[in-house]
């Protein structure tokens, strides 16, 4: 009993703390482990169990041991999971801009479900990507790799001493851009198709005037649409592996 009180020291208490906020932050704002479907005594539990397996690598933080260093601490390694989640979390936010575009063309946009995850309504499509993208980061363990960047972020980040820098900002322009650039490109297939078909049908209405759009010409584009669909989706999935990984390299460079 003595020995465990003495361990339940100042020093200790508060590399605890630090080390939770991190740990919190992770589960908080990260893909996957953030998700609305997890339940929070879920997320809390893992999270207490992931603080006790690396608090014997975490380093008592450089910091002068008053409230508001401590508060300020605490506030960086939120902000730290926060920003960090925020890179990850752009690759989703390209899957579910194609989806959007998708649904616009293929006139699925009033086909709308309630997002679990952000409490939003979105196009069916939209759901689908998302949930896709869910199960490509399980099938390659990206959810292992977001653990072992939390691990390694020990070493080369000191808890409590995270400030975002110059580069971080840069980044997440980029990243932003890059969401809407990536949106189009995953969508183009299908769009580029729908609009011949669109000019398909001009030419069919200009010959055939007779000829009733919205009873056979929505079906068929609907039916492309889904063709194509099919057809490169597993490209796709390729595609946002591929930047989920690089997003997840940068991390390592960027903190």
């Amino acid at each position: 009993m003595q020995t465990l009180i003495e361990f339940l020291n100042q020093n200790h208490v508060i590399l605890f703390l630090f080390l939770f906020a991190r740990v919190t932050g992770l589960f908080a704002f990260f893909p996957f482990f953030s998700h609305m479907s997890i339940p929070v005594s879920i997320k809390t539990a893992f999270a207490l169990f992931l603080v006790m397996l690396l608090y014997p690598m975490a380093s008592m933080p450089n910091i002068h041991l008053d409230i508001f260093s401590i508060s300020l601490g605490i506030v960086s390694e939120l902000f730290l999971g926060l920003i960090a989640g925020l890179i990850l979390n752009l690759v989703f936010a390209m899957l579910q801009m194609a989806g959007m575009e998708i649904s616009f063309v293929m006139g699925f946009t009033m086909a709308s479900v309630i997002d679990p995850q952000s409490n939003i309504s979105s196009p069916i499509i939209a759901q689908i990507f998302t949930l896709l993208g869910l199960v490509v980061l399980l099938a390659f363990n990206a959810h292992y790799l977001i653990i072992i960047f939390l691990v390694k972020s020990l070493h080369f980040l000191p808890l409590g001493e995270f400030y975002p820098g110059g580069n971080i900002w840069i980044y997440l322009v980029k990243a932003t851009t890059g969401m809407f650039v990536y949106g189009f490109i995953l969508s183009f297939p299908i769009i580029g198709l729908s609009l011949l078909a669109d000019l398909v049908f001009g030419m069919l209405m200009k010959t055939m005037p007779q000829f009733n759009l919205l009873v056979v010409g929505f079906p068929i584009k609907i039916m492309v649409g889904f063709v194509v669909l099919i057809a490169t989706l597993s490209s796709m999935m390729f595609i946002f592996k591929r930047e989920f990984m690089q997003a997840l390299e940068h991390l390592f460079v960027l903190f």
